[in-house]
């Protein structure tokens, strides 16, 4: 553990759980859309639902798919910037389950060009974050690297593919997931990253038979 696993991030707001945690799960929605948001339904489980709001969960929410810092003090006038954007909101409440964590929340996105895109992801404390889920799959990456998702059939070949171009630009990889919905089903690959991943190398990805979709989170600090 270091420093801020104890007292927690450089901050705006009253609680590193309920509302740095929730900008930064929504940062990490708004570099995976990688583009403006129009339209956002959020969706809060447990105790995300039932304080957030006097813990300022919704501004910090917003905040973050705006692009803001932890430690923006625009955080609390999130709305306002929303709707100078025209970005459309709305909130409400939802079951995860008994298994997920209580700082949870499903993040249902529409881009500017009309791309979309589902987060499920919670605030497991200090600041730090966990997204859970990806499009209904599951993900379980920290957003503190750059992260390479990569949802393709169940085939032989495609984990070989992913590494082989890693090496080949020289990326070390940090961690490795893979998920799977059933057997040569559809099938996830969570890998992240030491350095960046060029954009001409996830546009090779995307082209390769069997890949059904590439998404790339760069922990990059600029949107």
């Amino acid at each position: 553990m270091n420093i801020f696993d104890i007292i927690g991030p450089i901050m705006v707001g009253p609680s590193s759980s309920h509302t740095a945690g929730a900008v930064k799960i929504g940062r990490v929605a708004r570099r995976l859309m990688d583009e403006d948001v129009k339209e956002a339904r959020i969706l809060f489980h447990g105790s995300f639902w039932t304080t957030g709001k006097g813990h300022g969960t919704d501004c910090a929410i917003v905040a973050g798919l705006l692009g803001l810092n932890v430690d923006d003090d625009r955080i609390p006038l999130s709305f306002d910037l929303a709707k100078e954007k025209k970005m459309t909101i709305s909130f409400d409440k939802i079951d995860l389950g008994e298994n997920a964590h209580p700082n949870s929340t499903k993040l249902i996105l529409k881009g500017i060009s009309g791309k979309e895109l589902e987060v499920v992801a919670s605030s497991i404390g200090g600041g730090r974050i966990m997204v859970n889920e990806l499009d209904g799959l599951t993900a379980n990456f920290s957003g503190d690297y750059p992260t390479l998702i990569v949802h393709n059939l169940d085939q032989p070949g495609h984990v070989a593919e992913v590494t082989s171009m890693l090496q080949h630009k020289s990326i070390n990889i940090a961690t490795m997931q893979l998920y799977r919905s059933g057997r040569g089903a559809h099938a996830v690959m969570i890998v992240e990253c030491d350095q960046e991943v060029p954009k001409s190398s996830i546009h090779w990805l995307e082209h390769l038979e069997g890949i059904e979709k590439v998404t790339y989170y760069s922990s990059q600090t600029e949107i």
